[in-house]
Parts: structure tokens; sequence; C-alpha cells
């Protein structure tokens, strides 16, 4: 009944956020970083699509910029010249496409992200990246995203259960903890066990 009463274009920007559910989903249950990071370039795409469906301008444009956001992140990790970069062509961005207040969730989600991925890694990444999911589903919840929801409202979760099995691992091998393909050998085989 609910999805005979939407228009075409809230119906694609909902499968969209359907899309980039399941794209997280398996992201935030990575515990690789380097996986964790290129899934999400793939579930940001899906949110781009969605937020222009939903003509929530912010939220597109800050989208489009955390997929740059990864790419400069993975690569230049712990430049806080970079990470500047980013945020003031966020800033940027946000002025330009600025429409109500509910702008302000996707640029706060923005800020503890770009600051997640540049200087933190592991467990401390994803508290921020997270808290960002927070801010970012309460965006969704408020421009009318099913998807979206629950895309980021699964997400909160999941990286929850990450940090668990994250932490788990790190009291049980704390020698190798700092090696994330020995702490992903070490994982895969507790799995297979």
């Amino acid at each position: 009944m609910m999805l005979e009463n939407l228009g075409d274009t809230a119906l694609a920007g909902q499968v969209c956020g359907l899309v980039a559910l399941v794209i997280c989903v398996v992201a935030f249950a990575s515990k690789s970083d380097d996986r964790l990071l290129m899934l999400l370039i793939s579930a940001n795409v899906a949110f781009v699509l969605q937020f222009v469906f939903f003509e929530s301008w912010t939220a597109a444009v800050l989208t489009l910029l955390v997929i740059v956001r990864i790419v400069l992140a993975r690569r230049y990790m712990g430049s806080k010249t970079v990470m500047v970069g980013v945020l003031l062509a966020s800033g940027v961005a946000a002025t330009f496409t600025w429409q109500s207040w509910v702008d302000f969730l996707p640029i706060a989600a923005m800020v503890l992200g770009t600051f997640g991925m540049f200087l933190l890694r592991g467990i401390s990444m994803r508290v921020f990246l997270g808290l960002a999911a927070t801010l970012w589903m309460l965006n969704n919840l408020l421009i009318g995203s099913i998807g979206g929801t629950l895309a980021e409202g699964l997400i909160v979760v999941t990286n929850i259960i990450t940090i668990i099995r994250l932490a788990r691992a790190k009291r049980k091998y704390p020698d190798v903890f700092e090696d994330p393909e020995v702490l992903e050998v070490i994982t895969h085989n507790n799995r297979s066990s």
C-alpha cells in the first residue's frame, strides 16, 4: 500500500537506499580496514543517487566528497593537510547547497568521518564512523528515506558488533593485533573452527 503512494523518484530513492544497505552491512562486518573502505565507496555511490532522488542536495554533494575522502584517506593516511583540504571542500559545498537545519546532520557526519578516516584506524576509526552513521541515519529519517534509515541503523549495529569482535581479538592476540593481515588470518581461522 505504502509503495503505491510513492512517485517514481521517491521509489528510486528508496531502492538506492536498500542497495546501499546491503553493501554497508558487508563493509562494516569486515575486520579488514582496506576492504571496509573499498566497499564504502560502492555504498556511497548508491547513497549519492538516493539523495539526488530525494533532492537532498547537501547530503548528495557531501556523499560525493565522502567517496573522494575515502580514496584520499587510503593514500594520505595521517595527513592533516589533506584532511583539512577535504573539510574545507565540504564546507564550501555545504555553503552552496544548504537548504535547512537538517543539512547540519550530513555536515557533522562528514567532519566525524573525515577525522576518523584520516587520523584513526581499527576500533577508533569504527567508533567515529559509527557516530557519523548515526547522524546520517537521522538525516535519512528526516528526509523520508526508509532504505537509507535502515541502512544507517544497521550500519551502526553492525559496526558495534565488529568493534566488539575487534576488541576480543585484541585481548586474545595483543602482540599481533597491530598487523591487520595477521589479525584477518587469526579471526578467519577462529570462524572456521
